[in-house]
């Protein structure tokens, strides 16, 4: 199917970028396009412009900035992996973004993309919920911080305003263990369920494809906080989640998924 009817613009930097969209709230910014042009296909998104912000060198980059490590938003997942900063302070992340689709996805798509995509079925925005990132957005009103806990917010959803920019990605140091567990049916798909644990300091639990955003397990983290066993903290993994049913899994399976990962991820850190 071919998308509906739009205008392309290229901008040159953030400030032209935030010029050309506006507050035209049918418009949207457009770096690899593996996660937008999809949903265009569809016509599940049909925005009346496209501003392509993907030739913006300036937010594509990872730096150590002491207590936390700043990563641009238009970081290629393929620098994301290979980010020596990374794999030596936050290997998680490098791990995870080598997951992510297939070589040429790699090269193209963005980390910043699908964090502002909020797919829940994608691997980067859940990892970043566990770790507690701050996103940081920019429009002509100046910048702001948003923790990750509140940056999801539906199904396809962000607090990102329609006149915003996500700038860069804030990621503290400090973890200590990690584990990420993945089941699907071949490397490149989606997740049917993804688990994503990190250590440091307390243990913090975020799924993959268990609903219509990445989701936080309350439930194993609080078994966790209040002394429990990991089998027992795996069991109540998905307190208060009910994962959808499609044509990969049902909702049981995936309940049944969540718990057996979740367990596996644990015993690892």
């Amino acid at each position: 199917m071919y998308p509906a009817k739009f205008d392309y613009v290229r901008a040159t930097d953030v400030s032209d970028a935030l010029a050309k969209i506006g507050s035209d709230e049918d418009a949207k910014f457009i770096a690899g396009g593996h996660s937008l042009v999809p949903l265009m296909k569809f016509r599940l998104a049909t925005p009346s412009l496209l501003v392509d912000i993907g030739r913006i060198g300036e937010l594509s980059y990872v730096k150590d900035e002491g207590d936390y490590i700043a990563i641009g938003a238009l970081t290629r997942h393929h620098d994301v992996q290979h980010s020596e900063i990374l794999q030596s302070h936050l290997p998680i992340l490098s791990h995870v973004a080598g997951l992510v689709g297939d070589p040429q996805v790699r090269h193209r798509g963005t980390i910043g993309g699908s964090v502002a995509h909020g797919d829940g079925a994608s691997d980067l925005p859940a990892v970043l919920l566990a770790l507690d990132a701050t996103m940081v957005a920019r429009s002509g009103e100046g910048q702001r911080e948003i923790q990750a806990k509140s940056f999801f917010k539906g199904f396809l959803e962000t607090d990102l305003r329609p006149d915003e920019i996500l700038t860069e990605i804030r990621v503290a140091k400090g973890v200590k263990g990690w584990s990420f567990q993945k089941f699907n049916r071949r490397a490149q798909d989606w997740a049917i369920v993804g688990v994503a644990a990190v250590s440091n300091g307390s243990t913090k639990v975020a799924f993959v494809n268990m609903g219509s955003s990445p989701l936080r397990s309350v439930g194993c983290e609080e078994a966790l906080r209040d002394g429990a066993s990991i089998t027992e903290a795996a069991e109540r993994a998905v307190d208060g989640i009910e994962p959808p049913s499609d044509l990969n899994a049902t909702s049981e399976f995936r309940v049944h998924l969540a718990k057996v990962l979740t367990r596996r991820a644990l015993e690892e850190i």
